[in-house]
């Protein structure tokens, strides 16, 4: 598709050990020998070797940085094309002025994803493994790294690819039929065909907004009224000191947030200001953010003091929880105990109870094994679950199963087979945007904008 010959630095801006420079195209191996002084003698650059050298600006140049080549010649590359890297010292000037070489020699700047983009269009990988390449780079987590990875090779890409499969087939049928309406073609049964593609569809979202999660993390406020000790359950929920701790009630007076891995889901722990009434402006300001904290959040943490008796003000937060997931923290479990468990029960109907101590670390374990299972459930810890965890597979997705489901009510109330089919063919378009086969140059263009250049 492409036919010149693109250069970028590979690595993160900074210092470094390493620092490479990547060029992907015809040009790479001419461009490669302009920039490049092997120790030794070379004639001609072989594929999948090591050479070492010093990079130079042009031949017979000054070195510019002690360097090693790699040389990797097509199709036997990530892009299917000749590709060459300079691994040099991981310092930006080196860098620099070794990407300026090869710019000079011939290659010009890549754009943001366009070595992966150039996998994906010569055939190496198809559009959601191309997209899974940007998770792998991004993953915060274990379980964030395993979910990229089956998305790397090729788990999600087999499943749709079976169900697109099946219903290309059902629409062949259905257009033969209406192309020639007098031939006698066997009887295939389309509903039964639809119904298991509907089937195949549904089990892929079921748990879509668990892989998201897992993938992207969750948002948790922990919320309360002042002086129940939220601050101090986020110190030991992170191992340090992040939020001032006094004994002096509405010392928090904004939100502040840290990420923690929770059984490799990334959590991002909000502690709030708590929820009082006040005519302070300052202590206002910090209630209302403690609010936003709560309509943005995937789980709410309600911590009330289990050594004292439950206040109205307990009651006011636990109301503003209506309709949010929650779970009730009993914090002080250190201390003797003032309030019965079955009305800590009455706050949040439904909501599990974990008894916690922030200042002697008791229970944080339960409460984030609690946090998990509500977040993910326990699908997340199956490796042998495939899970959707792209927000646009679950958006495309979800518009194929509502054309199927639109064919399906269709054919069953009698109507003329080419709406049947209409439904069908949208729905087999749809699938095609995962794995690439119907995706637009615009949609390709969004997509690969959000890689770094390097890749």
């Amino acid at each position: 598709m492409f036919d010149d010959t693109i250069a970028a630095i590979a690595t993160p801006p900074g210092e470094g050990g390493i620092g490479i420079v990547r060029i992907s195209g015809r040009d790479a191996v001419a461009i490669l020998g302009r920039v490049f002084s092997p120790a030794g003698s070379v004639s001609k650059f072989e594929s999948h070797r090591v050479y070492y050298g010093h990079a130079v600006e042009q031949p017979g140049g000054p070195p510019i940085d002690e360097v090693v080549a790699l040389c990797m010649l097509a199709p036997r590359s990530y892009t299917r094309e000749d590709v060459v890297e300079l691994h040099c010292h991981g310092g930006p000037v080196p860098l620099r002025r070794v990407l300026m070489a090869a710019l000079r020699a011939g290659a010009r700047p890549a754009m943001a994803g366009e070595f992966t983009l150039r996998a994906f269009l010569n055939g190496r990988i198809d559009l959601a493994q191309a997209e899974a390449v940007m998770d792998v780079v991004r993953s915060r987590t274990d379980l964030g790294l395993s979910l990229a990875m089956a998305g790397l090779g090729g788990r999600l890409s087999e499943r749709v690819s079976a169900i697109r499969k099946d219903l290309v087939a059902t629409l062949a049928y259905l257009e033969a039929t209406i192309d020639f309406p007098d031939d006698d073609f066997p009887e295939e049964d389309v509903g039964g065909s639809l119904d298991r593609s509907l089937e195949a569809l549904r089990q892929l979202l079921a748990s879509a907004d668990q892989g998201i999660i897992c993938r992207q993390g969750a948002r948790v406020a922990i919320v309360g009224r002042p002086n129940v000790g939220k601050s101090s359950l986020l110190n030991a929920l992170l191992q340090a000191d992040r939020a001032i701790v006094t004994e002096i009630p509405g010392t928090t007076r904004d939100t502040l947030e840290e990420t923690a891995d929770f059984g490799g889901v990334p959590v991002c722990l909000v502690d709030t200001a708590g929820i009082v009434e006040s005519q302070d402006p300052v202590e206002r300001l910090g209630v209302e953010r403690s609010r936003r904290a709560i309509e943005s959040a995937d789980l709410c943490l309600l911590v009330v003091d289990r050594s004292a008796r439950l206040l109205p003000e307990d009651r006011e937060v636990a109301s503003a929880l209506a309709g949010k997931r929650a779970i009730l923290v009993a914090n002080k479990s250190d201390l003797p105990r003032a309030t019965a468990p079955d009305e800590l029960a009455s706050l949040v109907q439904g909501a599990p109870i974990v008894e916690t101590s922030a200042s002697a670390c008791s229970g944080l374990d339960a409460l984030r094994g609690a946090v998990v299972e509500l977040l993910v459930g326990t699908s997340a810890k199956q490796s042998d679950e495939l899970l959707v965890s792209n927000p646009r597979h679950k958006a495309v997705l979800e518009r194929a199963e509502r054309y199927l489901r639109d064919a399906v009510a269709s054919m069953e109330a009698g109507f003329p087979t080419d709406c049947v089919a209409s439904d069908v063919r949208t729905a087999v378009d749809c699938l095609g945007e995962i794995t690439g086969e119907t995706a637009t140059q615009e949609l390709l263009g969004e997509i690969f904008s959000r890689f770094c250049v390097g890749k």
